[in-house]
């Protein structure tokens, strides 16, 4: 069996080159079901898109001020949590600030939201199971997140090409699945 560190060799590639082909698929696909799926009130938790990531910040059009990005931030102070993941409110034109993976998020000063505040998480993936397991990148940022009971109730779709989703990948026990998946097909759900 692959393990996760030779099969993110393996994704990373193959993902970029079959977006070259099929982003703006999956960027249609995104705006015909996201909205629908996310409940009155309540935020979309999406990302700022890397090199090789679906950029869906244009879903800002659908659900203005109803989005949110996230932040890897440090430790509390006194706290025994390390550094963690966490949602901060945004709109196109926010400033923003590299946060602890010099990732473009949006200022401190912005809030934290607590998960109530979320109705569903677009999450990257490098693939993607019929179980919903997801092959990220490795640091386990979202599956710590999901791994809290409030966040466990987010529903979360991994947004990834057809062509990256798996029949099985190797599940360790912090694994988190996912409730789906968003490819240039449209909406999936594990079996």
């Amino acid at each position: 069996m692959s393990t996760k560190a030779s099969l993110r060799r393996h994704f990373r590639p193959l993902r970029q080159s079959l977006l070259e082909g099929v982003e703006a698929a999956i960027v249609a696909q995104a705006r015909r079901h996201i909205p629908a799926l996310l409940p009155a009130g309540r935020a979309l938790g999406l990302y700022w898109p890397l090199p090789g990531e679906v950029d869906l910040r244009e879903l800002e059009i659908l659900l203005p001020g109803r989005l949110a990005l996230p932040a890897i931030v440090p430790a509390r102070a006194g706290g025994d949590l390390g550094p963690r993941l966490v949602f901060r409110p945004w709109r196109s034109g926010d400033p923003l600030e590299p946060d602890g993976c010099r990732i473009p998020a949006p200022l401190a000063g912005a809030g934290e939201l607590p998960a109530q505040a979320l109705g569903l998480l677009l999450v990257p993936a490098l693939a993607c199971d019929g179980a919903g397991i997801r092959l990220g990148y490795g640091g386990g940022w979202y599956d710590r997140l999901r791994a809290d009971p409030a966040w466990a109730q987010v529903p979360a779709l991994a947004v990834l090409p057809r062509g990256c989703r798996v029949e099985h990948l190797p599940r360790d026990p912090w694994d988190v699945p996912l409730q789906g998946w968003l490819d240039e097909e449209g909406l999936g759900n594990p079996s």
